[in-house]
């Protein structure tokens, strides 16, 4: 039998081996022809009574698979479209059907009545590890990973994922690990007992054919007679209990603002009231109703298309060879510089780390430290790992080895004349061609480049705090940076596992500028007088996952009031809503400097104690009565407004590609997930939809709201950014 994806191998025992090994490909995914071959090969083998079970392995060290090809979805969604014009019955149920193809093909494995056992090495994801649930055993390797991350994405587990873990575990556990969408390591799988063995990688196979051998049931337990759920009846004193309690919790973490995450909620609550194949039909419709829901059009896009896109150097330059840095140097030992050389540090980049004082530095590298001794605390990492990534930083007091390095990251005060001394010192001692990225949240890049010999060689890398963390970083071009320093900082973006998007040189660039008009929309509803727990309840709902007034405490209120004296002083008094400067005033000016001051919006008492709003911020401005606020306006004056500026900056041609006006406003500032990001939440209502959105809000709130010239255009020539402004890679192919 010929395979494309597979070889196959029967042992002397009558074992099989099914060696899945896409070939071009550095992951096994599904594709509709990898289904084909699983399906070929099982009638295959279940014919032949030669064969007393299966192994099913991959031949990638490392990777069992990262779970189906979210662009075939794209393509089922596609041909639905184009059927549903003229015959909506007939691409209803050809979707429905294409959706339950997998699921019927790991039901069929599950009930093919010989012992199929999954090896698996590596990452296992999604619709692979709902492959392995489905086999009637599981080894894994201690590095495997294993998950199903795609409420994550915008849809859900839908071939068996709902159904199996469900009756794997209890209804508590199995929601819990369903709604997380994490990855979970060996050791936790396996006392999940979601896998049966743990076995080293040159022991994995062997160790599966063992099982086999040693016999192990082919029926699994919910198909043998007598067979009790973990949790007992849904219908049941416990279920009472349970059930309820879902439903608020479920509620209160997504809003309800995500359709595949109710899906999962409803799947396992109907379909633990049934036999598991008619479990599997209840999973399967609801997976044909989310995947045609525009949250997961939008999300699968962002997250997962233009995500993986982004981080694979979907802006870089053509023709530049690899640029990625070896060695770099990291001047300024702060938090932001520490956590610079630490993700550098983590990904196998020496690091110069260089401040003005020798102690000054070396508590910089004691950041990493710290930070390795939580990961070795909870088990993340080995005592070994904490000393070889230590060992790669090292602490400086001055510009002599830079002259070693092929990358210079500046991440001092964010002052412009602090900034010039050390752009121009550090240029003095860099060597010819080395490419030099200042870490600035503000100061534009043109103007900073001016201190530099040599301006194409200067560009922006802002990263976001806590660096190790937040995964987004801005990449920002001055005008004469050149595309050797743009391949140099992408590449560099890439190795420490961040995702770049590429921005023009403006005030604020681009997070900023849209994170701020969160704020800034918080400041008026303060001064109107909407209550402020109302202010803040509006935003989570809306889909922010932090408030706009604890959002300011955390960023600190007096930087606030720094950029608008910033702002003033560069563009006027009129550019400052001065209404906003007055309430920033009144916080600083009571020392109300946000977390770090133990007060702000908030109130920070002692722990056990939780923050609370500050009782004193009503009483700032007349309140409102609750009752007379439109609660779901709010939610829309939030996500308009950033939605706005994120328009803006298209037209600007600050982004040019919606790719990354949509990844960097999720990533950069939590916008709305489900919406997609900023340009989706307007393409998923319709451009003309949004404008007459805008315009209802202008006529309530101001001019803030007017839709901007752009967007009248595109309203009126029914565009999308994504058809009008193409990602780049896909307008050059054209």
């Amino acid at each position: 039998m010929d395979f494309n994806n597979f070889t196959l191998a029967v042992d002397g025992d009558g074992i099989a081996l099914l060696t899945w090994d896409m070939p071009d490909r550095s992951m096994n995914v599904f594709t509709e022809e990898v289904m084909d071959e699983i399906e070929a090969a099982l009638d295959s083998l279940v014919a032949d009574e030669a064969v007393k079970g299966i192994v099913f392995t991959s031949g990638k060290a490392g990777s069992f698979t990262g779970g189906a090809d979210l662009k075939m979805l794209g393509r089922m969604l596609g041909d639905y479209r184009k059927l549903e014009a003229s015959d909506p019955h007939a691409a209803m149920t050809q979707l429905f059907d294409r959706c339950g193809r997998m699921g019927a093909l790991w039901r069929r494995i599950e009930t093919c009545g010989k012992p199929v056992v999954t090896a698996i090495d590596g990452t296992c994801m999604g619709g692979g590890f709902e492959l392995a649930l489905a086999c009637h055993g599981r080894v894994a390797t201690p590095r495997a990973k294993m998950g199903l991350p795609e409420v994550k994405v915008g849809i859900f587990p839908g071939a068996g994922g709902t159904q199996r873990i469900a009756r794997m575990l209890d209804a508590q556990a199995a929601l819990q690990f369903l709604l997380k969408g994490e990855a979970i390591g060996a050791e936790k799988a396996l006392a999940m007992k979601l896998i049966d063995k743990v076995a080293a990688p040159e022991e994995l196979v062997e160790t599966a054919k063992a099982m086999l051998k040693a016999g192990i049931p082919a029926v699994k337990p919910w198909d043998q007679k007598g067979y009790k759920l973990p949790s007992g009846p849904v219908y049941s004193a416990a279920g009472a209990q349970l059930w309820p309690a879902v439903s608020s919790l479920y509620r209160k973490e997504t809003q309800d603002n995500y359709p595949g995450a109710r899906a999962i909620v409803k799947c396992v609550y109907e379909g633990l009231l049934l036999p598991i194949d008619l479990g599997l039909k209840v999973e399967q419709r609801y997976f044909a109703s989310v995947l045609r829901s525009t949250e997961a059009a939008m999300m699968i896009r962002s997250l997962f298309v233009s995500m993986q896109e982004l981080g694979k150097g979907a802006r870089r330059p053509h023709g530049i060879a690899d640029r990625q840095p070896k060695r770099i140097a990291v001047i300024g030992a702060g938090f932001m510089g520490a956590g610079i050389a630490y993700v550098s540090a983590m990904a196998g980049i020496e690091v110069l780390l260089v401040d003005r004082d020798m102690a000054a530095a070396e508590k910089g590298k004691a950041h990493s430290a710290s930070l390795m001794a939580d990961r070795v605390k909870k088990g993340r990492a080995k005592e070994a790992d904490a000393e070889a990534l230590l060992s790669r930083i090292t602490p400086a007091d001055g510009y002599d080895g830079l002259a070693d390095v092929d990358l210079v990251v500046e991440a001092v005060f964010e002052d412009r004349k602090v900034k010039a001394d050390v752009i121009a010192a550090a240029a003095a001692a860099m060597k010819p061609g080395a490419i030099f990225a200042s870490n600035t949240s503000t100061l534009p890049i043109t103007g900073l480049a001016e201190s530099f010999p040599e301006a194409t060689r200067f560009i922006g890398i802002h990263f976001f705090s806590p660096v190790d963390r937040m995964m987004l970083v801005e990449v920002i071009l001055g005008e004469k940076t050149g595309d050797e320093a743009l391949a140099t900082a992408l590449d560099f973006v890439r190795a420490i596992r961040k995702t770049p998007i590429v921005v023009d040189d403006t005030r604020g660039f681009f997070a900023n500028r849209c994170v701020l008009r969160y704020m800034s929309e918080a400041y008026d509803m303060v001064v109107e007088g909407v209550p402020p727990a109302m202010i803040e309840n509006a935003a989570r709902m809306a889909g922010m996952p932090v408030g706009p007034l604890a959002l300011n405490d955390e960023v600190a209120i007096d930087l606030s009031r720094r950029i608008m004296q910033a702002t003033m002083a560069d563009l006027g008094e009129a550019a400052v809503d001065k209404r906003h400067f007055d309430l920033v005033n009144r916080l600083v000016d009571a020392g109300r400097l946000g977390r770090k001051a133990g007060k702000g919006f908030y109130d920070y008492p002692a722990k056990p104690a939780k923050k609370h709003l500050w009782p004193g911020l009503k009483e700032l401005y007349p309140q409102q009565n609750a009752e007379d606020v439109d609660v779901k306006e709010l939610q829309q004056r939030f996500l308009v407004t950033m939605a706005l500026e994120a328009a803006r900056t298209m037209a600007e041609g600050v982004v040019t590609d919606p790719r990354e006006a949509d990844v960097g406003s999720i990533l950069g500032f939590g916008y709305a997930p489900y919406t997609g990001g900023a340009l989706s939440y307007i393409d998923g209502m319709g451009v003309k939809a949004f404008v007459a959105l805008c315009e209802t809000l202008e006529k309530r709130h101001g001019e803030r709201f007017a839709p901007i010239p752009l967007l009248h255009e595109m309203a009126s020539a029914g565009q999308t950014f994504y058809g009008r402004f193409r990602p780049a890679r896909q307008a050059e192919a054209a």
